[in-house]
């Protein structure tokens, strides 16, 4: 008797440690992905457009279409810009 009073004992010390109430999990918060830094994608190029920049096949590297505008005394207009890179239309 007194080997089955050892066993429930342990039985039941076994059973009560798998009972304990364990915290519960923290709720796993929605947060909305944030937008990639400036500077941070590259087109075919390795131009970064979040940058301002877009490739020019005239000076053959990623210029800002505004800055090369000014330096090069050229309309600042996206057309004036590629006509003067000699990029073909977009598309194409």
């Amino acid at each position: 008797m007194r080997l089955h009073a050892a066993m429930a004992v342990l039985l039941i010390a076994g059973l009560s440690a798998c009972a304990t109430d364990a915290p519960p999990a923290a709720p796993v918060a929605d947060t909305p992905a944030s937008p990639p830094m400036p500077g941070s994608d590259q087109d075919a190029h390795g131009c970064k457009p979040s940058a301002g920049y877009t490739w020019c096949a005239a000076t053959n590297r990623c210029e800002r279409a505004w800055e090369l505008a000014e330096a090069k005394g050229f309309e600042r207009t996206p057309e004036a810009f590629d006509r003067y890179c000699k990029n073909p239309p977009e598309g194409k």
